[in-house]
Order: C-alpha cells, then sequence, then structure tokens
C-alpha cells in the first residue's frame, strides 16, 4: 500500500483563477473576513515577500501603485471547487480521506511500477476538469507523501509530482539531512527547541532517534512520527468526526449597529445558522449563549453577554433563537457601536442518546420546524425562508464586508461565468 497526498497550490488564489484567467502570472491575494489581512497569495506575491497575515489597509496603496489584485474571500466558490476536486482525485484510489479543503490523503491499493506517472495524470485530469494546480507525493507512510509533496512543490525539476519511494538510500538520508525538524509533519516550533536541546535538529536526526527514548521525553505521537520517518505507516487519520463540543456562529459587521432591535435579529439568524450546522452534526444542545461587542479598538469598549439553559437538549431553531435573544435583550444598550455579534451553542450530545418524553419535548420539537427550513434550504437557497420578520436575509451591513468579492460561479445562476469567443 502507498500513501499519496495531493494537495492544491495557493488553493484560494488558484481558485479565483479558474474562472479568471486574467490573474494567471500577475501578483494576487485573497483577503480574509471583512477584507482585513491576507489569507492566501499567489507564487508572485510570495516571491515579492508578503507575508500570511500582513493588514490589507497597510498594503493597499502599495497594491494599487503596483497594480497587484486582491480578492475577497469567496467561500462558496473554494468549498465548490474543493469538493469537485476531493470527489476526483477519490477515483484513483482504493479509500481517500479530505485532509482538509484543499489535501486528500489517498492509499493506492495496487502495486504500479510508475507512480510518477500516475501522479502526473492525476494533475492533468484535475487541471482539465477542475481547473486547479496540484501537487502529488507518493511516500509509504503520510509523514513521508507529505514531505514528497512538499518537495513537488519546492523543486521545479519534478514538474508537480514526487514520488519517495523512487530515491536510494542514501539519497533520502541526504534529503532528510537537509530539512530541520520543523518541517516535518506534526512538529511544532516549541517542539522543535526541545528536540534540539537533545541534539536532533534535522529530519535525519529525527529518523534515527530511538523510539522509546522519544516515547518517555516526548509522547506517543512523536514516537510515531520517528516510526513513518523510518517507511512504517502508524498514523491513522479517521474519517469519522467527532461530535463537537462547541458550534458558534459569529461573524464581524460590514458597518457599526446601534440599534438593540437590529442586533436582536442579527443573533435570531445566526442562531438558526448555527442549529443547521448541528443537526447536521446529528447533535442536541443543553446550553446557549449570545453576545455583542463594539470593536475593543475604540475608547468606549462595551460588550455584553447572555446564557440560557434548555431543561431538555434541543436543535429546535425556535426554542433556540428565542432562547438567544432573550438572553441579551435587557443588556443590550441602544448608541452603542456594535460590531460584532455571535451565538454559541454548548452542552452538545449526540440526539440518538436521549429519548424525549412528550411532556417534556420543547413545544416546537414535534413540528419539525428545523427539518423543514433544512430542505427549504438545500432547495431554494438559505435567505429564501427564516425565522423572524425579516426571514434569513440581511442587509449588506450586516453580513461580512466583502469589496472585492469575485463571482460566484459555480454555485449562483445569476453569477455563472460568461465565455467570450473572438
Amino acid at each position: 500500500m502507498i500513501t499519496c497526498l495531493v494537495d492544491c497550490n495557493n488553493f484560494y488564489c488558484s481558485a479565483e483563477r479558474v474562472f479568471d484567467p486574467k490573474l494567471e502570472n500577475r501578483v494576487l491575494l485573497v483577503l480574509s473576513n471583512n477584507d482585513g489581512a491576507v489569507v492566501s497569495r499567489s507564487a508572485e506575491a510570495k516571491a515579492l515577500g508578503i507575508e500570511m497575515g500582513t493588514p490589507w489597509f497597510k498594503i493597499k496603496g502599495a497594491a494599487k501603485r503596483f497594480d497587484w489584485i486582491a480578492k475577497s474571500s469567496n467561500y462558496e466558490l473554494y468549498g465548490d471547487l474543493s469538493h469537485r476536486m476531493h470527489e476526483l482525485v477519490g477515483r484513483y484510489a482504493a479509500s481517500a480521506f479530505e485532509y482538509s479543503i484543499d489535501e486528500s490523503f489517498l492509499e493506492i491499493n495496487e502495486k504500479r511500477e510508475d507512480l510518477t506517472a500516475l501522479g502526473r495524470e492525476i494533475r492533468r485530469v484535475v487541471r482539465r476538469n477542475v481547473g486547479l494546480p496540484v501537487s502529488v507525493g507518493f511516500g509509504p507512510t503520510r509523514v513521508l507523501a507529505k514531505l514528497a509533496n512538499h518537495g513537488a512543490k519546492k523543486n521545479a525539476r519534478l514538474n508537480g509530482v514526487c514520488d519517495w519511494t523512487s530515491y536510494s538510500t542514501e539519497q533520502q538520508e541526504r534529503i532528510l539531512a537537509s530539512y530541520p525538524t520543523s518541517e516535518t509533519w506534526g512538529i511544532a516550533g516549541r517542539l522543535e527547541r526541545r528536540l534540539a536541546e537533545r541534539n536532533i535538529h534535522t529530519m535525519l536526526d529525527l529518523k534515527n532517534a530511538d523510539p522509546a527514548v522519544i516515547k518517555k521525553a516526548f509522547g506517543v505521537v512523536v514516537q510515531r512520527i520517528v516510526y513513518e520517518l523510518n517507511g512504517i505507516p502508524c498514523i491513522e487519520i479517521e474519517p469519522v468526526r467527532a461530535t463537537k463540543q462547541q458550534i458558534i456562529a459569529s461573524r464581524m459587521f460590514g458597518h457599526p449597529v446601534t440599534d438593540p432591535a437590529t442586533v436582536e435579529h442579527v443573533l435570531s439568524v445566526y442562531a438558526q445558522r448555527a442549529t443547521a450546522r448541528m443537526r447536521r452534526e446529528k447533535s442536541v444542545a443543553g446550553l446557549v449563549s449570545a453576545f455583542a461587542a463594539s470593536s475593543p479598538y475604540g475608547d468606549d469598549y462595551v460588550s455584553a453577554w447572555g446564557q440560557a439553559a434548555f431543561a431538555m437538549p434541543t436543535d429546535d431553531p425556535v426554542a433556540i433563537a428565542k432562547a438567544a435573544a432573550e438572553s441579551l435583550r435587557e443588556k443590550l444598550r441602544p448608541g452603542v457601536k456594535y460590531v460584532r455579534a455571535g451565538v454559541m451553542l454548548n452542552d452538545l450530545s449526540a440526539a440518538s442518546s436521549h429519548s424525549f418524553l412528550p411532556m417534556f419535548q420543547p413545544s416546537y420539537d414535534h413540528r419539525g420546524v428545523g427539518e423543514l427550513l433544512d430542505k427549504v434550504h438545500r432547495r431554494h437557497g438559505e435567505a429564501v425562508i427564516g425565522l423572524g420578520m425579516a426571514g434569513m436575509r440581511l442587509g449588506a451591513g450586516f453580513e461580512m464586508r466583502r469589496e472585492m468579492l469575485s463571482p460566484r460561479a459555480t454555485t449562483h445562476w445569476a453569477e455563472m461565468a460568461t465565455v467570450l469567443a473572438r
């Protein structure tokens, strides 16, 4: 069994280029919520030394002067392209695991004489059918597949594909000796310093370390990394999500909100979004919290927080939205410039672990309001229906500020790409 890691290069920027070829070979930046900071950089931007997390306001002038391109985060587009990529590459594997929005681990079951050819085929097919550039790394373990993928990205001569098993033992050791331990998947900065105290500075040093000594000093997780560097698979990533301990729906407003009734309306919408996510997890909540706050950078910072418990755990959006609003109603002050609000669902448990007697069941639970909303949203979109006077529609001032948003070409009919022929 060979492990393969398929990873999209500069994913957000690459996704932006799928429907806008004019962005190719340009300095391209993708910004965080409310266009706050840089969260993705094209290769051209990295070459200029623009760092991840750089506040947009600090480089906005330079971007205009040098004709850099900035885009607001287009989560709808990124999520859809990610799904398409994962579904496509999964066809090449006996089993596949979606590790992150832009990474997939594949287990290649059959013995292939030329893994590099397979990697090139995966790259070609993803580029042709989805439009995304990917790098492919093969190795006997996940840690070594991750390292091979890193090499495929950094070494232009490899053309995006690296097969660790194609190297001799001497070549593998030279490669491992050239990387510090911090480049090892699972080794963070603090752990790197602790390893250095034991004279373990490179990935080769870590590979040659005594697994028993490593376990005693650093725990079983680092011991498994040592085994993986030696070609022994022992890190399993189960494609099963544990029940979340907390679900949060929170967002910065595009503009300050001074009316408490409007803040309550926003909390109702966030409560509905949080309960929809909770139902997808097949969970129920025993506790709901709500908060609203002004800017922490102002001299008159104000925050309000409230909490309500349920007699019986529930996933009912009516009960949760009502409790969230009521918990904060007496604490919101007119005139305060609120810039953020949110709803948190706590004390989560599996819905199947509860047996509700009718007399203790919340009044709306048996009506299936939540399930009905989910069905309508899946078919017609989130904004068409909701609880409260304004449903799920929020004005532009309450949604994220995304002033440089590209078309959501794969998820919104009105924003489909237009192809012009000359």
